[in-house]
């Protein structure tokens, strides 16, 4: 089932032993259109640790208690190092939180997540270190390299508001983005059309997706705007069927 990474803010953290906090918002890959991390404020609304919690962690979303339910304790997750959400996160920091829980390194094995299949895959133990078993010079370059900042770890809270470029010019903003509750992966970017379209939104697959402009805070994607224009619309809310997949990615295939 596809859920709205808009709609994850704000939900309580059900742990093993008692809520503890919500989610802020999420931290997503743009180069595999996976979810890495949801931020979780331990306290209440304005006070509180900030901290990371990765999908392995989550045993699922519970609508009809409006929260998330996770399979750590509140000790585990009160004791997890902080994030400065200010600054963008280390490969560094998340040695740090993996160590904490005992999982294994996910940029260092199988992806979790297939998503072109939306299916799980496997995930394999990871070395001690980021540079085990490489070359001294090799290694070190790993080990450099890992206390680096992730370029392509994107917050949904900044992403969200992006204009959307298309080939031949500029076609709205980014609404949302949709996900399988499953595997985390990202499904859709959800393109609200604004005053092209008096606010129609339209679905957009990562693979459109060109690239993610930081500094002008742009997304440009490889259709144009007629295509993107004509495009089935999306309402928000509805539950979505296989049948309408196939209907955007057919559209979008028929307009190369």
């Amino acid at each position: 089932m596809l859920c709205s990474i808009k709609e994850l803010a704000g939900l309580p953290l059900a742990a093993t032993d008692g809520d503890i906090g919500h989610a802020t918002e999420a931290y997503f890959d743009d180069l595999r259109w996976v979810i890495r991390h949801l931020v979780v404020d331990t306290g209440g609304w304005l006070t509180g640790r900030k901290v990371l919690i990765a999908p392995q962690a989550i045993q699922g979303i519970d609508r009809a208690r409006h929260r998330i339910e996770v399979a750590l304790a509140r000790g585990q997750i009160e004791a997890e190092p902080d994030i400065d959400t200010a600054r963008p996160v280390s490969r560094q920091h998340e040695i740090a939180i993996y160590d904490h829980y005992g999982w294994p390194y996910w940029w260092q094995g199988d992806s979790m997540v297939d998503t072109t299949a939306h299916a799980l895959a496997g995930m394999v133990l990871a070395p001690p270190s980021p540079g085990a078993g490489l070359p001294p010079g090799a290694a070190a370059q790993v080990e450099a390299e890992s206390a680096q900042d992730d370029p392509h770890l994107r917050s949904s809270t900044e992403v969200v508001g992006y204009h959307v470029a298309a080939r031949d010019g500029d076609i709205g903003h980014i609404a949302d983005f949709l996900f399988d509750e499953r595997t985390w992966a990202i499904a859709f970017a959800v393109v609200d059309t604004g005053h092209w379209l008096a606010g129609r939104q339209v679905l957009i697959e990562p693979r459109w997706i060109e690239r993610i402009d930081w500094a002008g805070r742009k997304v440009w994607v490889q259709l144009t705007r007629a295509a993107v224009e004509s495009s089935p619309r999306y309402r928000h809310g509805e539950p979505l069927q296989e049948e309408q997949f196939r209907k955007v990615q057919r559209h979008f295939e028929s307009s190369e």
